[in-house]
């Protein structure tokens, strides 16, 4: 893992790709062109490879991150050096506002899985933006709320359900509707090791899992993709 080594001057030199960027955003899309054009003058982009560091954990939170392109991890490391993957997020996903509406360093450490473009929103213009743009501070207030709920729920399935309940939630959750399949892609880096990161367990314990899953009738793992072949039975799986 490295720092990023393609850094574009700001503030932006774009605005009107900023404006795009933000309309293509949700937690941003409805908000007026007022305030779009507030947000993109304190806008910058930053390109990274697979495996650049966003931010790090611990360090201070100075920036709210906008994904243009491309797919991250956000990780914690324990003291043995385990990896456990806290969120995945792809284009049009933010992070970082809790840090700064809180003045917290970043909780996690954000990794690139492939080459990502992402926008950094100034963490000191952003706040004086949101006290005078109630719709702004609303819309933050919702994406901090929607994390929440995330957070709750992964604590949940970490501690309560079992590896291949929470594999088959975790599969109907990214699955899409191919052809008359539910299918769920596999980008180069879903290996079974990012997945068991992702599930909190390990790659064996993860193995034996899709073995079971796929025992059951439930999915047939190929090399590009999952298909989901019950999707029905997985979500009762999924509940277990």
């Amino acid at each position: 893992m490295s720092k990023p080594t393609q850094i574009r001057p700001g503030p932006v030199a774009d605005v009107p790709r900023a404006r795009q960027v933000l309309r293509s955003t949700p937690v941003f899309a409805s908000l007026s062109v007022k305030i779009h054009e507030a947000l993109a003058s304190t806008m910058a982009p930053r390109d990274y490879s697979a495996g650049q560091i966003l931010c790090t954990e611990g360090d201070a939170g100075s920036s709210l991150f906008v994904l243009e392109t491309g797919w991250v991890k956000a990780v914690r490391m324990t003291e043995g050096g385990r990896e456990q993957a806290v969120n995945v997020m792809r284009d049009g996903e933010v992070f970082g506002a809790e840090t700064v509406f809180t003045q917290a360093p970043y909780p996690l450490t954000v990794i690139a899985l492939e080459s990502v473009t992402a926008w950094r929103i100034d963490g000191a213009a952003l706040t004086a933006l949101v006290s005078r743009h109630p719709p702004l501070a609303l819309a933050c207030l919702d994406h901090l709320g929607m994390r929440a709920r995330y957070y709750i729920q992964l604590v949940e399935d970490l501690s309560l359900r079992s590896v291949p309940a929470r594999l088959a939630s975790t599969l109907l959750s990214h699955a899409e509707s191919r052809d008359g399949q539910f299918i769920v892609p596999r980008r180069a880096w879903t290996t079974l090791d990012e997945m068991a990161a992702r599930l909190g367990t390990v790659r064996d314990v993860l193995s034996r899992a899709i073995s079971t899953l796929e025992g059951e009738g439930l999915l047939r793992l190929e090399r590009d993709r999952i298909i989901l072949v019950d999707p029905k039975k997985l979500l009762d799986r999924g509940r277990a």
